[in-house]
């Protein structure tokens, strides 16, 4: 049987109705646009029967893991506006509001 296409011949062009870029998706925890960069966060962490993931900054993810445990965690769930009245957060959330999608800073250690 004869082959459809050569084996070692260029692939054929993909046919693109559009050539513009995917709109951004929204950060789950600031609601920024998200960057080149998209970290995969499970709300209710894996270790804790967490199966859902969500899309977030690198920064946004690293201060939620310096400021809550894996069990309180667990205990807000999906929901933002529990994560959101802690006041770190809160005023990590407030500060990043007007950066760069991309942008990157040191996250301050556990405190706990």
């Amino acid at each position: 049987m004869a082959r459809k296409h050569p084996k070692h011949g260029p692939y054929p062009e993909a046919e693109t109705e559009d050539d513009a870029p995917p709109a951004p998706v929204a950060c789950w925890l600031c609601a920024r646009p998200t960057g080149k960069t998209i970290v995969w966060h499970h709300p209710v962490p894996k270790s804790r029967g967490g199966r859902d993931v969500v899309p977030m900054h690198p920064i946004c993810q690293q201060t939620l893991m310096a400021n809550f445990t894996n069990s309180e965690l667990q205990r807000h769930g999906l929901d933002v506006a529990a994560l959101l009245a802690n006041p770190n957060v809160r005023k990590f959330v407030d500060w990043v509001s007007n950066k760069d999608p991309d942008f990157t800073a040191t996250i301050a250690k556990k405190q706990r």
